[in-house]
């Protein structure tokens, strides 16, 4: 997945059929889930004092963000290929890096958007500082990128291979 300062964003085939398939989900069986435990926790009585009712409608409203985020994001999305596998750090690479030139401090990270983030590997956004200091980097380049104190540091790209999930 990339995106762009269009605000276009690159998504395999099967990413994007992922997204839609969660969006549909959320706007269409889990709307009336949601719905059937706000009306349950209604019957209770008192909305004023009641966990319950109060719980669902947080869902509710965490679902819908979620139902706006994904509708933005596939609007603004156009399908295309994985990333090539040529050594060139891209969105949608899990790429190793190894800190001020030392091989065995290194850190290997998924550079994608955070719809890909999941707890197998580490996500780094491509706009991030270490993200954007990567990309479009080979391996065996330099790169630097800002730290929150205002530093730069250097990392050494050791591998830059397409994710397969």
């Amino acid at each position: 997945m990339t995106q762009t300062s269009e605000n276009v964003t690159w998504l395999t085939q099967e990413a994007y059929n992922q997204l839609k398939a969660e969006l549909e989900y959320l706007s269409g069986p889990a709307r009336t889930e949601i719905a059937a435990k706000i009306a349950a926790a209604r019957e209770e009585g008192d909305l004023r004092e009641n966990g319950g009712y109060h719980a669902a409608k947080e869902e509710q409203g965490k679902q819908e963000l979620r139902v706006r985020q994904l509708t933005q994001l596939l609007e603004n999305a156009k399908v295309g290929e994985a990333p090539a596998a040529d050594g060139v750090v891209a969105p949608g690479m899990v790429v190793t890096i190894a800190f001020d030139g030392d091989e065995d401090d290194t850190l290997t990270f998924l550079l994608a958007s955070r719809e890909y983030a999941s707890a197998d590997i580490e996500t780094y956004s491509p706009q991030s500082p270490l993200g954007s200091g990567v990309n479009g980097k080979k391996v065996g380049e330099d790169a630097q990128y800002e730290l929150p104190n205002g530093k730069l540091a250097s990392v050494k790209i050791l591998e830059a291979k397409p994710y397969t999930a």
